[in-house]
């Protein structure tokens, strides 16, 4: 049986709608979405893949909380975006959670290569969206295209990247019996 309802770690609309879609393409299913604000135990900008990764799974285990262990047949997922350095420079991406009925999935998005400049500003203390707002003269792109909007000129976004790893990370949900938690 499919719940109707999928909880989202995040009153980001983006976030919202790319769970939403996601799951619902792809269980090919009706869901309402319900986005909430829930403490990802980590910085506000994660700063390398350990953090990034802690922090999705640590908005589903917030949301598991406040629903005493979950609702039965709820989805619970969470999105979230951070930084690190890697052999080819600075990057972007986000890391995605799922949990359903017991069972998690977790995996990480495409990166997206940072100019250093922008990379330098987060290591003062800065957040990735604020800083592009800036580089851009745009308007709380976090809550629309993100920095991957504006670095591909808008042939990818924010929301079709976590899309994506959204997508990937069903896998487990789809072919249960050929994965093991």
């Amino acid at each position: 049986m499919v719940s109707d309802t999928i909880f989202v770690g995040s009153l980001n609309p983006v976030k919202i709608n790319a769970a939403l879609n996601t799951l619902s393409d792809t269980l090919e299913h009706d869901f309402d979405a319900q986005g909430m604000s829930v403490p990802s135990g980590v910085p506000d900008q994660p700063m390398n893949e350990d953090e990034t990764r802690l922090g999705a799974i640590n908005r589903v285990k917030a949301m598991l909380a406040h629903h005493q262990g979950g609702l039965t047949d709820a989805w619970y997922v969470a999105i979230e975006g951070g930084v690190d350095v890697f052999e080819d420079g600075p990057a972007t991406f986000a890391y995605v959670a799922i949990y359903h009925e017991g069972h998690w999935s977790v995996t990480r998005s495409a990166s997206l290569p940072l100019p250093v400049s922008v990379y330098q500003a987060l290591q003062r203390g800065e957040e990735l969206g604020p800083v592009m707002d800036k580089l851009f003269d745009t308007v709380n792109i976090k809550q629309k295209g993100g920095a991957i909007g504006l670095l591909t000129l808008n042939h990818a976004s924010r929301q079709s990247v976590y899309e994506v790893a959204l997508t990937l990370a069903m896998a487990k949900f789809h072919f249960p019996d050929l994965y093991t938690d």
